[in-house]
């Protein structure tokens, strides 16, 4: 599990106000669900560094094992803000369980950091490969599926007869090698890991083409918070964007990587880093509602401009 950095504040805080970077805040104490991930280390050197704290934000971590669960919390009202992939945010709204409001990004899929991988003697040489096989991803309607589906469309193969299994990370090098799979979608470091260490090899990147660079994850309250919250938007905003502009330095990552993903130095050094991000665009997300919605994943047409928290004016 994900180590808490901080065990600041309770669950939820308390009205008070707080006088930080930004003038006054709605409220200083703020609850944050996490995951073990790479692309939150900016997140992490943000709270090792005290730029949450600088902006007069008390933030206490929670961990959450994984996107769904962290949105759980989310909805349930256990967390004030959540960081998960985008499609769970984008398919709970178009299903009634939550109006959510994006107050930051995270991540966008870099060259070689989501990639379907198998093993040299599998019969999955090219994408071209991949009807009638078995495909590990974490979940269906996830970024997992929706990429690949993504890829095998632009390359005119049929995905209707993939048989797509559920599993997690850590478990799909094990399914691969054992021979339960023919093929597996992976991010870093697993990617990297798994060619480490049963020797998987890459059949394909799905950051290539029209899902290039697309936005994979990022930070979302419930709508009502951000509404009532702005100043305090903003001020996370801030600290997450500095923080973001430092993760340039491969060097101050590496050791976070090591430290709350759990990815041992070696790999660490050898992982394709996602691209980290945290000014949201519009057009930009809007990508990623637009091929749910190609893929069956939403049932119509969701329009990510109208999910973007506006903080405070003079942010």
């Amino acid at each position: 599990m994900l180590a808490s950095t901080s065990g600041c504040g309770m669950l939820g805080g308390s009205d008070d106000s707080s006088e930080g970077g930004s003038g006054n805040l709605e409220k200083s104490k703020i609850s944050v669900s996490v995951m073990p991930t790479i692309d939150l280390a900016p997140f992490h050197l943000a709270m090792k560094n005290g730029y949450f704290k600088d902006e007069g934000l008390d933030v206490e971590v929670v961990n959450a094992p994984s996107g769904q669960a962290s949105l759980t919390k989310l909805i349930n009202g256990e967390v004030d803000v959540a960081y998960s992939s985008y499609t769970p945010f984008f398919i709970a709204q178009s299903k009634g369980a939550a109006e959510f409001k994006f107050v930051a990004d995270a991540s966008s899929a870099g060259p070689k950091s989501t990639m379907v991988v198998t093993m040299p003697n599998s019969p999955v040489k090219k994408v071209q490969d991949l009807p009638g096989k078995s495909v590990a991803i974490t979940s269906e309607n996830t970024m997992s599926d929706t990429l690949t589906k993504s890829v095998m469309k632009t390359n005119g193969v049929d995905f209707s007869d993939v048989q797509w299994v559920s599993l997690p990370f850590p478990e799909m090098a094990g399914a691969l090698q054992r021979g339960d799979v023919d093929a597996a979608f992976m991010t870093e470091p697993f990617i990297t890991s798994a060619a480490k260490t049963i020797g998987a090899v890459p059949v394909f990147d799905t950051a290539t083409g029209p899902t290039k660079d697309f936005p994979t994850a990022g930070y979302a309250s419930q709508a009502q918070f951000a509404d009532e919250n702005p100043n305090v938007v903003a001020a996370f905003q801030r600290a997450l964007d500095k923080a973001t502009r430092e993760a340039a330095d491969r060097s101050k990552i590496e050791p976070l990587m090591v430290e709350f993903a759990k990815v041992d130095k070696e790999i660490a050094s050898m992982t394709n880093l996602l691209t980290f991000q945290s000014k949201l665009d519009a057009q930009r997300l809007q990508r990623v509602p637009d091929l749910l919605l190609e893929f069956g994943g939403i049932p119509e047409k969701m329009d990510a401009a109208s999910m973007i928290a506006q903080p405070a004016a003079d942010s």
